[in-house]
């Protein structure tokens, strides 16, 4: 069975994208916002713990997501299909 690169690559955005962005929100709540640098600040680039901070982590989480679902989906197919030929052959 292969995967679907599109739609994984759509679900890695959105599942990654919008976790950042709740996770971001959430430490907001509970600790309040930051300008401190933290780790996936130096990653991805304008990243605070602020709400500014956070819709820029979302956009780049976004992106990220989404090269990586389809990264992921396209090495698993390239395996998957290998699989599957000597299966029915």
């Amino acid at each position: 069975m292969k995967l679907n690169v599109k739609a994984m690559a759509f679900t890695g955005a959105i599942v990654w994208g919008v976790g950042l962005f709740l996770l971001t929100w959430w430490i907001i709540l509970f600790d309040g916002a930051s300008t401190d640098e933290v780790f996936i600040g130096k990653v991805y680039r304008g990243y605070q713990l602020t709400p500014q901070g956070s819709f820029i982590g979302l956009l780049w989480a976004l992106a990220d997501g989404f090269f990586g679902g389809a990264i992921v989906a396209w090495i698993y197919n390239l395996f998957a299909g290998g699989q599957m030929a000597k299966q029915d052959g």
